[in-house]
């Protein structure tokens, strides 16, 4: 097993009463499974990566990584977040140089990773000349580059048009399988997250519960637009149902306007009509 989640709690101490992020996470994600967590936006998913990647600490229970030596996971966000004033080669390359990995063996391991994202046309490219798709590509080598035994991905691909996200779908897909990594990845998106994962994490509006847990056995690659998705993408939306009303129902009784109710994170929206 890989990540084991041993009954976590996450409290904020607000200017009012303690805010519950996360409460009695249990959770065991094995060696190269793909995970997605699905929920209402305020559920707690970010935090709990979070939290895996070693950047918070629980308020109650533990977090293990197995085996426990070696390098840490890293966090891929929705922003790609590559350094402006570096080339992508010189992007992939920034972690080894920080961990004085010497000049030729981290060319070897930026341009190899490069390879594997399919960017070794853009070495010495800036970012600002890249798409949205090649950008996270980019983050995704940079990532890789490190060798994390777990990536942690937070909504990735929600800033992307549809059709670079369905290329980064097929993409991600295609790495995952070359590389073997253990991925946990947060999304709004239920058609998404049934598209990728081997396991999909379904968590309660807030505090965040782990409220199911379904397994998608369907041979890869998949797309969002296969039929194939339907029934489990269905299944899911039953599930999460009772959760999106719940959220939705505290925002109108915080007294917010009409029009302050269409600024409702997107998220909402995109669970209640199956992403």
């Amino acid at each position: 097993m890989r990540i084991r989640i041993n009954d976590v709690w996450r409290t904020f101490n607000g200017r009012g009463d303690p805010v519950i992020a996360l409460q009695g996470i249990n959770l065991a994600v094995g060696e190269g499974e793909f995970v997605c967590l699905v929920g209402p936006s305020g559920c707690g998913k970010s935090t709990l990566l979070d939290l895996i990647a070693g950047l918070q600490q629980p308020t109650h229970g533990d977090i293990s990584l197995e085996p426990a030596e070696g390098s840490r996971p890293v966090l891929i966000f929705q922003e790609a977040a590559l350094f402006p004033w570096l080339t992508v080669l010189g992007n992939v390359e920034f972690g080894l140089r920080v961990r004085k990995v010497p000049r030729a063996q981290r060319r070897r391991i930026a341009m190899a990773q490069l390879a594997l994202v399919r960017l070794q046309q853009f070495t010495h490219a800036w970012p600002h000349q890249l798409s949205g798709g090649m950008k996270q590509r980019a983050a995704i080598a940079r990532a890789l580059a490190l060798d994390p035994p777990v990536l942690l991905m937070d909504e990735p691909f929600a800033a992307l048009d549809a059709q670079s996200r369905d290329i980064m779908h097929q993409e991600l897909q295609r790495i995952w399988a070359e590389t073997g990594k253990t991925i946990v990845f947060v999304t709004h998106n239920v058609r998404e997250a049934v598209c990728l994962a081997d396991r999909v994490v379904l968590m309660t509006a807030r505090p965040g519960r782990v409220k199911d847990l379904l397994t998608v056995d369907l041979p890869r690659p998949r797309s969002v637009s296969d039929p194939a998705l339907a029934p489990t993408i269905q299944l899911a939306l039953e599930h999460l149902r009772d959760e999106i009303a719940k959220v939705e129902q505290s925002e109108f009784d915080s007294g917010w306007s009409y029009q302050e109710a269409r600024l409702l994170p997107a998220g909402v929206g995109d669970l209640a009509v199956g992403g």
